[in-house]
């Protein structure tokens, strides 16, 4: 069975993960993945593979994957030199977790190369890579029960598109950074067992990430979570699928505002998944039922179903 399928970030490259242990990688031409090449066969997992994310590319052709073997691998592309064909190779494992690793996710590239993971053992952990090739781990309690799913805010700071940039007074140290209006937050949300949604921030005094908020309304475990781009206007949302057959739309009007939440129509089965598009204005739901929605926000914020896929 496959689990997960991700193109990379110019539509080139298809990568998929399967109960086999193993990942493919295949070759996309005119939308079509190039299957009867064979593709390239990942292999270093020693139990199902649950997910697979790609690194943005200004970090070279860097693929994470995440398994019930409770570990994180990572796999990079080389190129050929001289008589090596290169190919794809296992640059690092990512061990320190205890029970199966469910979810990863990159962080926006704005922030650096940043993975985040979510495990059954209840904790959360963030890969911080560094220039040498090695990486800082913190990983903390997250979730009682377990983990399932983890999504990056975006890099921009909600209403930043729109705030003035703050005159600079005369300084009479001319070197020193002045204010951005676009500076970046570390900021992620995750899903769990305990059927509640956690915002995680990163604190730079405390070089931790701390809890900065709990949002609860689902009834049963939360399964995904996917955090709205976003190019700088106030309002933020994430959007939660549950074992509850339900989706919640939660929305934020900025800074200091409080967490609402808004169910879209309830659903046959339970709610597997959950992704926006990129301009952050469509949401597909995928249900088990076999069907994916898609959905939109009307101008009376109200959301409609606008398309219905059968798989």
């Amino acid at each position: 069975m496959i689990h997960d399928a991700q193109l990379d970030y110019y539509g080139k490259r298809l990568a998929t993960c399967s109960s086999d242990r193993t990942v493919k990688v295949f070759d996309v031409i005119d939308g079509e993945p190039q299957r009867s090449s064979g593709g390239h066969t990942l292999k270093g997992h020693t139990g199902p593979v649950w997910q697979v994310s790609w690194a943005h590319p200004k970090f070279g052709n860097i693929l994470a994957s995440c398994s019930y073997d409770s570990k994180v691998l990572l796999w990079k592309e080389q190129a050929a030199q001289g008589p090596s064909p290169g190919g794809w190779v296992k640059i690092g494992d990512h061990t320190l977790h205890t029970a199966s690793v469910n979810s990863i996710s990159w962080a926006p590239h704005e922030l650096g190369a940043i993975l985040a993971c979510a495990s059954s053992d209840g904790k959360l952990s963030v890969l911080t890579f560094k220039n040498d090739g090695q990486w800082d781990a913190d990983i903390f309690n997250g979730h009682a029960i377990g983990c399932n799913a983890v999504s990056w805010a975006p890099a921009v700071l909600p209403g930043s598109l729109i705030t003035p940039t703050p005159q600079q007074p005369p300084s009479s140290t001319p070197s020193a950074p002045s204010a951005s209006p676009t500076m970046s937050v570390k900021r992620f949300a995750s899903a769990g067992c305990d059927n509640l949604v956690k915002i995680w921030g990163y604190n730079p005094e405390q070089q931790a990430w701390v809890e900065e908020e709990v949002l609860e309304g689902h009834t049963d475990w939360v399964r995904d979570i996917a955090w709205a781009p976003n190019i700088g206007l106030p309002r933020s949302y994430i959007a939660t699928a549950s074992q509850d057959k339900t989706v919640l739309i939660w929305t934020k009007d900025g800074p200091g505002q409080p967490w609402n939440k808004m169910q879209l129509e309830k659903f046959p089965d339970v709610v597997w998944g959950v992704s926006w598009s990129l301009a952050g204005n469509l949401l597909a739901v995928s249900c088990g039922d076999g069907k994916v929605s898609l959905w939109k926000e009307n101008l009376k914020g109200v959301w409609e179903c606008v398309s219905d896929l059968n798989s």
